[in-house]
């Protein structure tokens, strides 16, 4: 008997105004899974990883955390949020704290954890994204692909069952995007179960579990690596995914 999904999303839509932006959107995410979500800008990804972490309210449908309907959350929606984190393409670090303080204060505050815990529990998880050295610094010393970094340590602190990343390296230099990519590889490796949005087409092919394309508000294909990138059925993916098939050698 196959294990109950980590998060259900069921028919889920979003508009804003009059401009529908995500509809009836379904899948489930299981323990381990890795899954990229590509397609062009504009498509909706990014607003359904704002729905799932409840950044942006549904308009209609349902996402089930281990079974129960988040969205009607009140407090509660801080406790979700640890279990199902996320990642920023900017990052979202507090300026004005330490990269340690950044670590542990949704620890102390959403966990009740003691200060003493939490500084344990942040230089573990600084240590596994190689950024334990610079637990005294602030955010403006660091570069992008090391904010980025931070960032991913916050959201293991938390001892999450799901991270969403949203865009992890759009906002990084060119020479910054391996670092992140590969404290990601070795996240997913370890068994991390991950939800990505992503234009990085090498990472979904060669990281992912399954991959998901998105145009236009809906899926309109979901399936392994091999067959989204060279086999996909529906047309419009073959012609995304055709844009990279330089960069893998096809």
């Amino acid at each position: 008997m196959a294990a109950e999904p980590i998060l259900q999303i069921r028919h889920l839509s979003k508009t804003f105004g009059t401009n529908p932006v995500l509809r009836d959107i379904d899948f489930d995410v299981h323990h381990g899974d890795v899954i990229s979500i590509i397609g062009p800008s504009g498509s909706g990804k990014s607003t359904l990883l704002r729905c799932i972490n409840l950044l942006e309210r549904p308009t209609s449908g349902s996402i089930l955390f281990r079974g129960q309907d988040v969205i009607s959350l009140g407090k509660d929606v801080y406790s979700y949020r640890a279990k199902v984190g996320m990642v920023f393409q900017s990052f979202n670090l507090f300026d004005n704290l330490t990269v340690l303080d950044n670590c542990t204060l949704g620890q102390i505050r959403v966990m009740h954890k003691n200060r003493t815990d939490a500084e344990k529990d942040a230089l573990h998880f600084l240590s596994r994204v190689g950024m334990a050295p610079y637990c005294n610094a602030k955010p403006r010393q660091l570069s992008g692909g090391q904010k980025q970094r931070v960032a991913i340590a916050r959201a293991l602190a938390l001892d999450p069952e799901v991270i969403l990343f949203d865009e992890p390296t759009s906002a990084l230099d060119p020479e910054m995007v391996s670092e992140v990519l590969n404290v990601m590889r070795s996240l997913a490796e370890d068994g991390t179960t991950m939800l990505v949005v992503t234009h990085e087409m090498l990472f979904a092919r060669s990281v992912s579990t399954r991959v998901i394309f998105m145009n236009d508000g809906i899926i309109q294909e979901e399936g392994s690596p091999e067959k989204i990138f060279t086999a996909p059925d529906n047309p419009a993916t073959a012609a995304f995914t055709s844009s990279f098939a330089l960069q893998f050698g096809n």
